[in-house]
C-alpha cells in the first residue's frame, strides 16, 4: 500500500500547486497526468474500479490463447501481491516472529493454524487474527485485519531482509498513546479501495468494494481490461475462419500501443507517475520506491522515449531480472558503445569512459530505504558523483 495511493486531493491546493509549480519552477514538467486525472479520462486505465463482474473472462479464458504468457505471468510477484494472510508463505514458514518498541512488544504467531497479531505493553496485552497480507517475500508483506467490520493495518510489517517482523513503513508509532494506537491504524474505505485496486483485480465493482468475489493479485485483466467482450469475440472469429480478428483485439486495452509518456504513467497508476509523486509530497530517499517518477526525471527522459519506458526494460509477464547485466542491452540502444565514437540519432547517447556492462549498477545504484530496510535500484538515471547528496 504505497504512500502515494493514500493521498486525497483537494481540487483547490493542486489547482495552486499547478500553477506554483509551472510558473516558478525552474524544473520542467516531464510527465503527463497524475493518476486520477488519468482515471477521469475515458477507456481502461490500471486501478479502474469495474461496472460489473460479467465484463471479466477470467485468466484461464487468457489462456486458451496466450497459455504460456499466462503461465508465466503467474509466476510474478504482481501476480502474488495479495493474498489470505492465513496463505502467507512467510508466516506459515516462520510461525513467530516479534519485535519491541520500548515497552510494547509485537508478535505474529499461528493460533489454530491462523496467523494473529497481539501486542502487549507488559500490563495488557490485545490480538486479532490477520485477514489480508499485501506484498510477497521479496521485500516486504504489510497486514490488514477486521475490527467491528472495520479495516485495520498493523504497525507489524514483514521484512526479507530482516527475516522479521518490524513497523510498517512509514506507520512507526514511537510513543502511542494507547495499546490500541500501538498496534494498528484505522483505514478508512477510500483508502482500502485504492489499497486492493492496486493489489488485486476487479476488487470495486459497480461502487461496492467486494473482497469476497476478486480476484487476488494482478492478473492479465489488471491491466489490460475486462476481458470479456474479447474473449466472445475471439471465440466468434475463429468459428468464422478469423475473419473477425482485428475487431475481436479492439474489444481489448493493449498498454504497448501508449506513448511512452502514456507507457510510463500507466505503469506509474500504482508504482507512482511524477504528479503523483509530487502531490503526494514524497520527500527524501523515499522517492526512490516510486520508479516512473525516477525515470521521468531523468535527464535522457526529455519528452518521452520508448526505449527508456518501464516495459522496455520490464516484462509485466515474467519475473523481475535482478542482474545488472541483464539490462546492458537496454543501455546499448540509446547508447554508443566504443569511447570515441560519435552519438548518432539512433544511438544519441554518448560512450560511457569506463565499460559497457553493467551499466545499472554504477548509473541507476541501489539506494537503501530506511523505511523498507531493502536497497532499490534508483531509476533516476544519472552519472552518480561520488560524496554528492541524494538528488531530489
Amino acid at each position: 500500500m504505497a504512500p502515494f495511493r493514500r493521498i486525497r486531493y483537494a481540487a483547490v491546493a493542486k489547482v495552486a500547486f499547478l500553477l506554483s509549480f509551472v510558473f516558478h519552477s525552474s524544473l520542467p514538467v516531464r510527465a503527463q497526468l497524475s493518476t486520477k486525472d488519468h482515471l477521469a479520462e475515458p477507456g481502461w486505465w490500471p486501478s479502474q474500479a469495474s461496472r460489473s463482474l460479467y465484463e471479466y473472462a477470467g485468466s484461464a479464458a487468457c489462456a486458451s490463447c496466450h497459455k504460456q504468457k499466462t503461465a508465466d505471468q503467474r509466476t510474478t510477484p504482481m501476480a502474488r501481491t495479495l493474498m489470505h494472510a492465513e496463505d502467507a508463505d512467510i508466516l506459515r514458514a516462520t510461525p513467530k516472529l516479534s519485535f519491541q518498541n520500548g515497552k510494547y512488544v509485537y508478535k505474529i504467531t499461528q493460533a489454530a493454524g491462523k496467523p494473529e497479531l497481539s501486542v502487549t505493553d507488559g500490563t495488557r496485552t490485545i490480538s486479532a487474527p490477520l485477514v489480508w497480507a499485501f506484498g510477497t517475500s521479496e521485500v516486504a508483506q504489510s497486514y490488514l485485519f477486521l475490527r467491528d467490520g472495520n479495516y485495520f493495518e498493523s504497525r507489524a510489517t514483514y521484512f526479507r531482509t530482516l527475516q522479521n517482523i518490524h513497523f510498517t513503513p512509514a506507520r512507526a508509532l514511537l510513543a502511542p498513546g494507547s495499546l490500541e494506537e500501538a498496534m494498528a491504524r484505522p483505514v478508512g474505505m477510500e483508502e482500502i479501495e485504492r489499497c486492493f485496486l492496486c493489489h488485486s483485480t476487479a476488487p470495486v465493482v459497480a461502487g461496492r468494494f467486494e473482497p469476497s468475489k476478486l480476484t487476488l493479485g494482478v492478473t492479465c485483466e489488471a491491466c489490460h481490461g475486462p476481458g470479456a467482450k474479447h474473449t466472445d469475440a475471439m471465440q466468434a472469429s475463429i468459428l468464422q475462419g478469423g475473419t473477425g480478428d482485428e475487431q475481436a483485439r479492439a474489444q481489448i486495452f493493449d498498454p504497448g500501443r501508449l506513448s511512452p509518456a502514456d507507457s510510463v504513467d500507466f505503469c506509474g497508476a500504482c508504482h507512482g507517475t511524477w504528479w503523483d509523486v509530487q502531490f503526494a509530497g514524497i520527500t527524501g530517499v523515499s522517492k526512490v520506491r516510486s520508479q516512473p517518477y525516477r525515470l521521468q526525471s531523468s535527464k535522457c527522459w526529455g519528452k518521452g522515449d520508448s526505449r527508456i519506458t518501464c516495459v522496455a526494460c520490464h516484462d509485466p509477464h515474467v519475473p523481475l531480472a535482478r542482474e545488472a547485466p541483464a539490462y546492458d542491452e537496454k543501455c546499448l540502444k540509446c547508447h554508443v558503445s566504443k569511447v570515441g565514437s560519435k552519438a548518432t540519432k539512433e544511438h544519441p547517447g554518448a560512450a560511457c569512459p569506463v565499460a559497457t556492462k553493467d551499466c545499472a549498477t554504477c548509473h541507476m545504484p541501489r539506494i537503501e530505504v530506511p523505511e523498507m530496510h531493502y536497497a532499490f535500484a534508483d531509476h533516476l538515471i544519472r552519472v552518480v558523483r561520488p560524496g554528492a547528496p541524494f538528488p531530489e
